[in-house]
């Protein structure tokens, strides 16, 4: 449902523990707007390239950014302005770098297979 309201330039910021579902929502989402490869957590990228669906994703992990220094190295402000659509897992560690539109999912992990999941800031799509 989320994916096909985006059409482009939207920030997704995630939110939750380790092991919450971060990365398989994002394979979702990347399914959502039309990518048909492999998804994969972007922990030693840092950054992974979903092209070729109907708008580009940009999946980061923000895990390890301390500072400006660090999150300027990951390319986060020049994906900002490709176009598509860019989703930070551990967004908790850019929160002042994020757009004032940042659309916010928390997920939640209650048991092995059931989680809690929070989405903010999609009322402007």
């Amino acid at each position: 449902m989320l994916a096909k309201k985006l059409a482009g330039g939207e920030v997704i910021a995630f939110r939750g523990d380790l092991g919450a579902g971060k990365t398989c929502f994002t394979r979702g989402l990347a399914r959502g707007l039309g990518f048909t490869g492999m998804v994969n957590s972007p922990t030693f990228s840092l950054v992974n390239e979903y092209l070729g669906g109907r708008i580009n994703l940009y999946h980061f992990d923000m895990y390890r950014v301390d500072n400006w220094e660090d999150l300027y190295s990951t390319g986060f402000f020049e994906y900002l302005d490709m176009g598509g659509v860019v989703a930070a897992e551990w967004s908790e560690n850019i929160e002042g770098a994020l757009p004032q539109n940042t659309i916010y999912i928390t997920i939640e992990k209650l048991d092995e297979n059931t989680r809690n999941i929070k989405i903010c800031g999609v009322d402007n799509l």
